[in-house]
Parts: C-alpha cells; sequence; structure tokens
C-alpha cells in the first residue's frame, strides 16, 4: 500500500495536518483570563485512550491541581466503554497525573502558591499517538469583566460585517 492510499491509523492529525482535538472547554475563555499556556501529557489507563479514540471525553468542569510537587487533572471525565476491558474497575472522574518538565512545574507551582493564579485545561488533542493537554494559566474574571468581554466580541462582529458590506460594495 502506498503512501498517498493509506487510511489515517491513528496518526494524530486530520487531512490538513493540523493536531486532530479531542475535547475543548469552552467556558474557559468565558470564565477566565488566559495567560501562558503549557503543553502536558496525560498518564492513562488503556481503557481510558480507547474512550478517547471513541470520543468519549468530556472536560467541563476540570482544572489542575499542584499535589506533592507534581500537578494532577481533576473534574475530566472519560466515560468507559462497555467492550472495554471487563476486569478493570473504570473510574471515570479519576485523578490523573498530568506530564510535565520538571522545570515547567516549579515555574507553575510558583505561579499558583504566590500570585494566585488557577490552573485551567483548555483543549485535550492528539499529537502523533499521544494525547496532549493544553494548561492555561488563568486568573479568574469578575462579573463586570465578562460582560466587557460579551461587548467587545459584539463589536468586532459588527465591525467585521460593516467592513465586508463596505467591500462588497466597493
Amino acid at each position: 500500500m502506498s503512501k498517498n492510499n493509506a487510511k489515517n491509523t491513528g496518526s494524530g492529525k486530520d487531512k490538513a495536518g493540523a493536531p486532530k482535538t479531542i475535547a475543548l472547554n469552552r467556558s474557559a475563555r468565558h470564565d477566565y483570563h488566559l495567560e501562558d499556556r503549557y503543553e502536558a501529557g496525560i498518564a492513562l489507563q488503556g481503557w481510558e485512550l480507547k474512550s478517547i479514540r471513541a470520543g468519549r471525553m468530556n472536560m467541563g468542569d476540570a482544572y489542575a491541581i499542584v499535589k506533592g510537587g507534581e500537578i494532577f487533572l481533576f473534574g475530566s471525565q472519560i466515560t468507559p466503554l462497555s467492550q472495554a476491558s471487563t476486569h478493570v474497575i473504570a473510574d471515570d472522574r479519576r485523578t490523573r497525573k498530568l506530564l510535565l518538565h520538571r522545570h515547567e512545574i516549579d515555574k507553575l507551582v510558583g505561579y499558583v502558591e504566590r500570585e494566585g493564579y488557577t490552573l485551567i485545561p483548555t483543549a485535550v488533542y492528539w499529537k502523533g499517538n499521544k494525547v496532549k493537554l493544553e494548561l492555561a494559566l488563568a486568573k479568574g474574571k469578575q462579573a463586570h469583566d465578562k460582560r466587557q468581554a460579551s461587548k467587545d466580541r459584539d463589536w468586532q462582529r459588527d465591525k467585521q460585517r460593516v467592513m465586508r458590506k463596505h467591500n462588497k460594495d466597493a
């Protein structure tokens, strides 16, 4: 079989060559000011990987916490498949360890403990045949910040609409 006719068998990329997104935390940008972003691996069990391949991951309430000099992911849900491993008791909301370099962990611990930041997972995606998580340093938004962000977003949308109409008429 030639390379051109080969099926996509877990290469982790779509036809355009971009990484495939598994799950997004859509509310993160609305609820937090996102600053720096880091890429972390996730320590998964076999049944979890099979479920992720089947698209059964949810990150709606997920967050990361520093515990004992390591970073763990809480609140993400990976729903087990019924035909997956029957001899393992599957906990869909178990705590999962995030895999980062030591200098990155030390930097994140400093931000979280001294400067009051929160670690929010924003996306989970395939990179090659590995599952990666995008972790963002974040500060919580207050209600007035959320309203202002909404107004700014609406204004940008209206501005684009007017510019498109103006360019079409010209």
